[in-house]
């Protein structure tokens, strides 16, 4: 981020491998602590403007008016040019197309149930929309640098139930599009109290959308099924699998918050060696099995 060293990104290019041990991640965790005040401060930028070159760069550009820019320069750019026009030559519905990623944006973190999202793009166009046709935008705009799909987890080849997890490719389109913002900064959630559940689910965006950028890795995540709790996101690495759940929350639990994550250890068939909890702040855990750091650190990864 302009003007402030947080070094090299701790995860070289080709370190899948090391990903596998918990003293990794536990180095991690020291590598935020040590540089504590520069990544608050680079995170901070990045809860207000998201990580844009463009929207960073100029911080003397007021929000507002960088908020149609990047609408115009990126968002709209992909939608009125990139996706327009189908591989078959054929006009893609550009409305559609605007309110399928409206409703990625308001369900970013999450993983809605592709009859919701056909259901409110219906009811906001006046015009039917099957789940198909919204899967099919979905995945459009999957292709393109705006957002990620997280698939669900393929255990003994067999997919989990469930819908893919939506992770935005950067907050700041959301707040752009939306016209809405919400704060990452633990300080400023603790003075507006009421956002705490978005920036929960803006939280794990954030979080998918960093492990997304790791090339090579498998990563998914785990819904709930029956009396088995969800994963927020797994990542396979050879044989073994990682858990990570975030909870994005001024108290953590310490056997609540992290229930999902011994239980998906504790499952012999996932071979999970250990679980990631990704938190507001630094907390300590008894459980040696968990190594929890804060989402200012785990963005040092890329």
């Amino acid at each position: 981020m302009t003007g402030i060293d947080v070094g090299r990104p701790f995860l070289p290019d080709n370190g899948l491998g090391r990903m596998i041990k918990k003293e990794f991640w536990q180095e991690l965790a020291a590598h935020g602590e040590r540089l504590a005040p520069a990544r608050d401060e680079v995170f901070a930028r990045f809860s207000e403007r998201g990580g844009y070159p463009l929207a960073q760069v100029r911080r003397d550009v007021p929000w507002e008016h960088m908020a149609d820019q990047l609408n115009d320069t990126v968002i709209q750019r992909v939608i009125q040019r990139d996706l327009r026009i189908s591989e078959r030559g054929g006009r893609r519905d550009v409305a559609l197309l605007e309110e399928v990623f409206r409703l990625a944006c308001r369900y970013a973190g999450q993983s809605p149930s592709l009859v919701l999202v056909a259901r409110e793009a219906q009811r906001a166009l006046q015009a039917p929309v099957t789940p198909e046709r919204a899967e099919h935008y979905l995945d459009f705009l999957a292709g393109t640098l705006l957002l990620r799909l997280i698939k669900p987890l393929e255990i003994r080849l067999k997919r989990t139930r469930g819908f893919p997890r939506i992770c935005l490719a950067d907050h700041g389109l959301r707040a752009s599009w939306l016209e809405e913002a919400i704060p990452l900064v633990p300080a400023q959630l603790s003075r507006e109290p009421q956002l705490s559940t978005q920036a929960g689910h803006l939280a794990e965006s954030v979080t998918g959308a960093c492990l997304s950028t790791i090339g090579g890795l498998n990563l998914s995540h785990f819904p709930a099924r029956e009396d088995v709790p969800e994963v927020d996101f797994v990542m396979t690495i050879g044989t073994h699998r990682l858990p990570m759940e975030v909870k994005y929350q001024r108290v953590v639990d310490p056997l609540r918050d992290t229930a999902a994550l011994r239980r998906f250890i504790e499952t012999e068939g996932n071979n999970a060696p250990f679980g990631l909890l990704v938190t507001q702040t630094a907390v300590t855990l008894d459980d040696p099995r968990i190594v929890a750091l804060p989402l200012s650190t785990l963005m040092l990864l890329r």
